[in-house]
């Protein structure tokens, strides 16, 4: 059977004309392809997998036909275009997957999950514990008041080996990490990231402040906190779904509300969420998300993006965004370049 006969199987079966049997081969088989998305698909898999549409195919073929009652239907055509359906899947399935950078699994695991490959550095320097985790790698950190901190990645996180005076003090000195406080009314607990200040009893909050970004962040999702500021006179209240945006180049501030708790952890549980995120968050959200790099060739970079990405591989996240932007892309290896359209 040559590749036009294969094809036209494959387009009855888009068209739902397929007999039964035909479906039911043709499923299978994809639900065979299913299984074996997270890995690129290799030579001697592409050998087993045509071995087992022989055999299979042989044995129904050698199957005896069962004559109804009424009339007779013989099966034998249908095991043979399902199989030219199979086989074509094969080949696609192989062409696909070897189209796409080795580089990039098609269903990478989500860095919240990914607990046996997370690297993280963890040092004690002049009495503080500084955590920093690389890009596509978070880090649960456990403090001694009971405190936990989840660093997300491509960040860097400082707090004293031992609590003392009247405050429990954190250093967030570089990008994203979300805070679940132990209640001390005695001790309030500050959180410092650039310029701003963020202090609570016992709550749960996120801050995102990368230095390649332009404004820094903080979210409330339970309690309340007090975020001061050097050269503000009076410090900003949050109340649970509010979130502060400090600009660090006008030095403003403005707060707003969230609806979903996912919009602002959801990288916790490995998605993708932005709304109205910049070029640069973006970019450095997908940089650190996969450790890759992306270059712009095509200098569109003020615009801004809101998408939620729950089970979308690096391939399908780029196609959406640049569909989105009427931008088109490239990827080779671990970097992905973004061009404009003639």
């Amino acid at each position: 059977m040559d590749i036009e006969q294969i094809k036209k199987v494959l387009e009855r079966y888009t068209q739902n004309k397929c007999t039964a049997e035909e479906i039911k081969i043709i499923e299978q088989w994809f639900a065979s392809i299913n299984q074996h998305r997270s890995a690129m698909i290799e030579d001697d898999f592409l050998k087993e997998q045509l071995e087992e549409v022989r055999m299979r195919i042989h044995d129904q073929i050698n199957t005896p036909i069962v004559e109804m009652p009424v009339r007779k239907r013989n099966w034998r055509p249908w095991i043979y275009t399902g199989a030219a359906a199979m086989i074509t899947g094969v080949i696609a399935f192989t062409l696909l997957y070897r189209s796409m950078p080795a580089s990039h699994p098609v269903n990478p695991l989500h860095p919240a999950v990914q607990s046996a490959v997370v690297k993280a550095n963890k040092v004690i320097r002049n009495g503080y514990v500084e955590v920093s985790t690389t890009k596509g790698s978070t880090e649960k950190v456990v403090l001694a008041d009971g405190s936990t901190i989840i660093v997300n990645s491509s960040s860097r996180v400082r707090y004293p080996e031992k609590f003392s005076g009247k405050t429990r003090s954190i250093y967030l000195d570089e990008g994203e990490a979300f805070f679940k406080v132990a209640e001390d009314p005695a001790h309030p607990f500050v959180v410092h990231s650039g310029d701003i200040a963020t202090t609570a009893l016992g709550t749960s909050f996120n801050i995102r402040a990368y230095s390649r970004e332009k404004k820094i962040t903080v979210a409330l999702l339970t309690g309340k906190v007090k975020i001061d500021h050097a050269k503000s006179e009076a410090p900003v209240i949050l109340n649970p779904s509010e979130r502060l945006s400090y600009d660090k180049v006008s030095l403003s501030m403005a707060k707003t509300t969230f609806e979903k708790e996912d919009d602002i952890v959801g990288w916790k549980h490995g998605f993708l969420v932005f709304k109205d995120a910049s070029y640069d968050e973006l970019v450095n959200e997908i940089e650190n998300r996969y450790n890759v790099t992306v270059i712009n060739e095509c200098e569109a970079k003020e615009w801004n993006y809101t998408g939620f990405f729950k089970d979308e591989n690096l391939q399908e996240i780029i196609e959406t965004i640049c569909l989105t932007k009427n931008i088109s892309y490239t990827i080779k290896n671990d970097t992905i370049f973004l061009k404009c359209k003639n």
